[in-house]
């Protein structure tokens, strides 16, 4: 499969289950308790700040940028996605088409943020998004990212190809419904090279424990996280 046919079949799936998807995005151990706190905990103090946030989904991250007084773009790529982040938003927020594997329809220097949870492993050709990145910050503008821990997905998926950037498949079976979501798998060198390559320096990483509401909510898959991360996070910043 190549990279745009993967590409469109995760936007395929993720327009597809995006109403059971925003249902249970709220609680969901993985992102409510996990990913969230860590990708927020990485925020600066965004109060009267332009922020994109990319890859927004159902819009929960948007919604929390807007409360701490952000001005706010966001876009995703998935149609249904868009509509419900509009529902949620009641016009908070600019919603917009956006499709991290292609240039973006945003000017030079127009936003001071780039918010981008769990939405890379969809893309890829990094090289260019961060690219389209550094090229919509403001100087000392910041990008907060999360997306799956290259540990984790090298022993998850079973790979032969660790130095590769591949094509991978997952069940998911989370949300209410099982169904297969297409991504990519890359080494940890193809995590931080491209963001370096395009001009971005690494200001912090982050390897998240799960947090006492993960505990609560899913005992068994808390004590695995204590093990093993499932996520990475990174706060790079424009020169």
């Amino acid at each position: 499969m190549d990279d745009r046919k993967t590409e469109r079949a995760a936007a395929a799936t993720y327009d597809r289950v995006a109403d059971v998807y925003a249902a249970a995005i709220e609680t969901k151990p993985h992102n409510a308790y996990y990913d969230r706190p860590a990708v927020i905990s990485l925020w600066p103090d965004i109060a009267g700040l332009d922020v994109l946030d990319a890859g927004c989904g159902p819009g929960v991250y948007a919604e929390e940028l807007v409360r701490r007084g952000a001005r706010v773009v966001a876009g995703d790529v998935a149609p249904r996605m868009r509509e419900i982040a509009a529902e949620r938003l009641a016009g908070s927020a600019s919603i917009i088409e956006l499709d991290l594997a292609a240039p973006l329809p945003l000017a030079d220097g127009a936003f001071d943020m780039i918010n981008a949870p769990l939405c890379l492993d969809y893309v890829r050709d990094w090289d260019q998004a961060f690219s389209e990145f550094f090229r919509v910050l403001r100087p000392r503008g910041v990008v907060v990212l999360s997306a799956a821990h290259p540990a984790f997905d090298a022993e998850y998926f079973n790979t032969s190809a660790y130095f590769e950037v591949e094509p991978v498949e997952a069940t998911w079976s989370g949300f209410g419904e099982a169904f297969r979501m297409n991504s990519y798998r890359r080494p940890l060198s193809a995590f931080l090279n491209p963001a370096i390559r395009s001009g971005f320096r690494i200001d912090r990483m982050l390897e998240p424990p799960p947090t006492d509401q993960f505990k609560a909510a899913d005992p068994r898959r808390h004590a695995r996280l204590m093990h093993r991360p499932s996520f990475l996070m990174m706060r790079l910043q424009r020169p």
